[in-house]
């Protein structure tokens, strides 16, 4: 399965890319066509006939922050437990199919959905089809598969959490940032509780979840609506709908207080600082708030030649890096990050105290129109890169899909951009980056053992 990590940078990639959908009125980029079968489940086709090559995707409306109370890490761990056995394929053996026709595939749990994929030649598209739709409702799960792949988890978790400091520091300022909301959870799951799971609370989680009217079916490639329907029909139309689900998710108090997060270790290579506030999401803003952000991280921080790259690294010699960004795509709460790292021998609290700075003259003086103009401009013509892109329209689509979002919301994407003026940026500006609804995190190399 992806690392969670390398989840994030794919993502926040992916996030880059919605860039890349057109509307209808204009150049069409990925023309999707979509229907529902009778159970509930939706499915999207993007034919793009450039190769005889198909990428397949299902998308389940379930993550972490979906998890019940305790048993955190879940989603995340149930996703594992896909590749096991069905009554038909012996556990083990669903990727080993899958390569041996020449296929590749994997999977992603985030905090608001779970997506598994394969990309294969067109004339296996019936195959992996066949597998997928299997294990949707065949799945079969004893300690013996469950409880080892328990001990696989936790293993990641302590490769890639517990033993990196860059991970623990960005788990514990997530737990600060969010203080009554789910996203506080860490996907992978706490150890304490990941230990606690079982095989029950595994089919509890199946059962409830992984049902085709959470699903979502999106294929991109040499077919179309028409050649799909029936393949469509025939393996996952016949499975039985499940319970509706709600989500029905605890809120936000309000911020009153700004947070503080520091990780001192001798494993540190780069120092850091980042600064992270809560923000709406696609789902959540209103009017044009969403689109504005997006326009402001390119502005303050999407490049080298942004405002915070040309301060911090270019006039100032400060900083080796510096950037912005902004997760839209949740169901919930989007997050606006900033970050720099210093150049050697440049204190972290100076670049601490230049990135603060850089913030204020923000909110003082805002972005000017020519700014706003050249980002927008720069945003919207990435779409001509997606058209070739096998990966980038499902991404793109079942996230959105995922979070509350329709195609249409998605293809009206460069519109809704160029829209957006300086007034709105400012505005959006001024309404996120408040330091009561933020987290600084600091990552720093311990110099000696028992300081800092």
């Amino acid at each position: 399965m992806i690392p969670l990590r390398l989840q994030t940078a794919v993502l926040g990639i992916v996030t880059a890319m919605v860039t890349l959908i057109a509307t209808p009125s204009s150049s069409a980029v990925f023309n999707p066509e979509s229907f529902m079968l009778k159970n509930g489940m939706q499915v999207v086709v993007i034919p793009n006939r450039r190769a005889p090559v198909v990428s397949h995707m299902v998308w389940y409306k379930t993550g972490a922050a979906d998890e019940p109370r305790g048993k955190s890490g879940i989603a995340h761990f149930f996703e594992h437990l896909m590749f096991k056995g069905t009554k038909s394929v012996p556990p083990g053996e669903f990727s080993k199919i899958i390569a041996r026709h020449g296929g590749r595939d994997n999977a992603f749990t985030t905090q608001d959905y779970t997506a598994y994929f394969q990309i294969v030649a067109r004339d296996k598209l019936d195959l992996v089809m066949r597998l997928e739709s299997d294990r949707m409702r065949n799945l079969v799960l004893t300690d013996a598969e469950v409880l080892p792949e328990r001990d696989v988890v936790l293993e990641e978790r302590r490769s890639r959490t517990d033993n990196n400091p860059g991970s623990q520091l960005w788990e514990a300022s997530r737990a600060a940032l969010f203080l009554n909301h789910p996203y506080k959870i860490p996907v992978i799951g706490w150890k304490h509780e990941i230990e606690q799971l079982t095989t029950k609370d595994a089919l509890d989680f199946y059962k409830r979840y992984y049902v085709p009217n959470n699903a979502i079916l999106i294929v991109a490639g040499d077919v179309d609506a028409k050649e799909l329907k029936p393949l469509a029909e025939k393996y996952y139309g016949v499975i039985p709908r499940g319970r509706k689900i709600v989500r029905d998710r605890i809120k936000e108090p309000p911020h009153l207080a700004g947070r503080r997060v520091e990780m001192a270790s001798r494993r540190v290579g780069q120092p850091s600082i980042s600064q992270t506030y809560l923000a709406p999401s696609y789902a959540t803003a209103k009017g044009n708030q969403a689109y504005a952000l997006l326009v402001l991280a390119e502005i303050f921080g999407g490049s080298s030649t942004a405002q915070l790259y040309r301060s911090l690294v270019v006039d100032q010699a400060l900083a080796s890096s510096a950037g912005a960004w902004f997760g839209a795509d949740a169901l919930d709460y989007g997050t606006f990050g900033l970050s720099a790292s210093p150049r050697p021998g440049v204190p972290l609290k100076k670049v601490e105290v230049a990135l603060q700075a850089e913030v204020k003259k923000l909110l003082k003086k805002g972005v000017t129109a020519k700014e706003l103009k050249r980002a927008v401009s720069s945003m919207v013509a990435s779409a001509v890169y997606a058209r070739d892109s096998l990966r980038a329209a499902p991404n793109i689509i079942g996230r959105a899909l995922s979070t509350g979002r329709t195609i249409a919301d998605v293809e009206s994407w460069p519109e809704r951009i160029k829209s957006v003026t300086v007034d709105e940026v400012n505005a959006a500006a001024r309404a996120v980056l408040r330091t009561e609804a933020s987290v600084t995190a600091i990552l720093r190399k311990k110099k000696k053992a028992g300081t800092d």
